[in-house]
């Protein structure tokens, strides 16, 4: 049996069932991107991820470059989901900046 076809093999005992491609998982996939550049998503207790503003506000204004192209052409659902999330993300934006902010005045007076 040759390298190729033992790697086909293996590939196909990992496959994993796959989401629909529909508009909200597109909305959600944005959406966890940019709160994980935002440094929101924990993957355990020990470790604080650090935020990443320049790749978090990309990750935001691709979802709003999605809402202005989208306008008038949504389900109700598909609209409420976008604008909320943007919203949200928006809001959660400013506050990890100023958060940073802060932060790095504090070290600064530590410094002093």
């Amino acid at each position: 049996m040759s390298d190729v076809d033992s790697q086909a093999e293996k590939q196909e005992e990992f496959n994993i069932p796959l989401p629909a491609p529909t508009f909200s998982f597109l909305v959600l996939s944005l959406r966890a991107q940019a709160e994980m550049h935002l440094g929101l998503m924990r993957y355990s207790e020990e470790e604080t991820p650090e935020p990443n503003l320049q790749l978090a506000r990309h990750s935001i204004d691709l979802l709003g470059i999605l809402l202005e192209k989208t306008k008038g052409n949504l389900m109700l659902e598909e609209q409420r989901l976008l604008e909320n999330s943007l919203t949200e993300l928006r809001f959660r934006f400013i506050q990890t900046a100023d958060d940073i902010q802060k932060a790095g005045g504090k070290a600064a007076t530590q410094k002093a």
